[in-house]
């Protein structure tokens, strides 16, 4: 379910399940994060950190910090797009940005999720250096942080 893009990132795509809408008749926020798991997969096969690295290798990438905004509704049997956008990587570490869309990754996004990756040596229990063509592949897609990127919780102020 992916689609190339111009810079060779693959976009990813689903359609949102009947099973997956919530008792407000919309697309329920666990789902909103299985999608971008998803786009995650997408973007370690083309990286070459597919099933066959794993088993190979015993490395994987581990999600160890995310953040969802939840900024429209989704309904049932919508088409969405996942645009996923490489923030930062180093020797181990990795940041990304996905981007949620119904239809076409266009105009303003329903949701977005900032990860933060670690390439993890299972058997060794810590962080392993990326595999150096996985590492340029990543290098190769990075781009600027949007100005909302970074931005924790609100917090929330008493009213007065």
């Amino acid at each position: 379910m992916t689609g190339g893009t111009a810079g060779g990132l693959p976009l990813f795509h689903q359609t949102v399940r009947d099973d997956w809408i919530d008792y407000n008749g919309h697309l329920s926020e666990a789902y909103y994060v299985l999608v971008f798991g998803f786009a995650t997969d997408a973007l370690m096969d083309a990286a070459g950190l597919d099933a066959a690295y794993r088993g190979r290798t015993g490395c994987s990438l581990y999600t160890v910090e995310a953040h969802v905004r939840y900024l429209h509704e989704v309904a049932r049997g919508s088409e969405l797009t996942v645009r996923t956008t490489v923030l930062g990587v180093d020797d181990r570490k990795l940041r990304l940005l996905h981007e949620m869309f119904t239809g076409a990754p266009s105009g303003s996004a329903v949701a977005t999720e900032e990860l933060f990756a670690l390439h993890v040596d299972q058997a060794a229990g810590g962080a392993a250096p990326l595999p150096d063509a996985s590492r340029e592949y990543f290098a190769g897609l990075l781009a600027p942080a949007p100005p909302w990127a970074g931005n924790g919780i609100r917090a929330v102020q008493p009213r007065r």
